[in-house]
């Protein structure tokens, strides 16, 4: 009896990590399912993947980083100041071989584009990137 009663407290308990297994995930075909969550580009749209390659209309990387962003619900923050420094990044000429990019992360796209020396800085409460200028690593590349 004590078996019995051992056996059935083991299918239920099995039977109870099944359906709170299959609760993420839908029958998508007769013998598939698929887990019905949010992918990690959707929940990071830094790591969403891209493959990129900017024609000759865009000839600035401030231009390159705004064509990158403009259907990701993100927007570059450029200070009203115009002595800040990001003004002269986003100034910059394209150099040719940025012109194509990928396949790479969102995030390593507009770092690349950035260059070393700058940080990205992301407000995600109202989903703006900017940059900030790393000190210590501008005046380690002028001792060289």
């Amino acid at each position: 009896m004590k078996l019995i009663k051992f056996l059935l407290v083991v299918v239920f308990i099995a039977t109870g990590s099944l359906a709170v297994s299959a609760v993420d995930e839908v029958q998508v075909g007769r013998y598939s399912t698929m887990k019905s969550l949010p992918t990690e580009a959707q929940q990071n749209i830094f790591s969403t993947v891209l493959n990129v390659q900017f024609d000759s209309s865009i000839a600035t990387v401030g231009e390159a980083m705004r064509f990158l962003l403009r259907d990701q619900g993100i927007r570059l923050a450029v200070p009203r100041s115009p002595v800040n420094q990001v003004h002269t990044l986003i100034a910059l000429p394209l150099p040719r071989i940025h012109r194509q990019l990928g396949p790479i992360s969102l995030r390593h796209a507009l770092e690349t584009l950035a260059g070393p020396v700058w940080r990205l800085v992301q407000d995600p409460i109202y989903r703006l990137v900017s940059f900030e200028l790393c000190i210590e690593e501008a005046e380690e590349g002028t001792d060289e």
